[in-house]
């Protein structure tokens, strides 16, 4: 059964990106709750490796917080 990523949370998501194979992947998703073929899994990490994000990144979207928030906020 495919994933809905609108359900995935961003603690989700932050896991998600630290799996370097499918296996790790369904492990994951198995643990999470979700059940996914391997060729599911694969499909996914090549669709997060088109959207590498840096240290800083996966911080800002596992805490919520980003360059944008501090702009909104007021804060450069």
């Amino acid at each position: 059964m495919a994933i809905n990523k609108k359900e995935l949370t961003n603690e989700q998501i932050v896991k998600a990106m630290q799996c370097r194979t499918a296996d790790e992947l369904m492990k994951l998703a198995k643990t999470e709750g979700f059940d996914i073929t391997r060729d599911e899994a694969a499909a996914y990490l090549a669709e997060l490796a088109d959207h590498d994000l840096d240290e800083a990144a996966l911080q800002a979207a596992a805490g919520g917080t980003g360059p944008y928030d501090a702009q909104r906020d007021g804060k450069k």
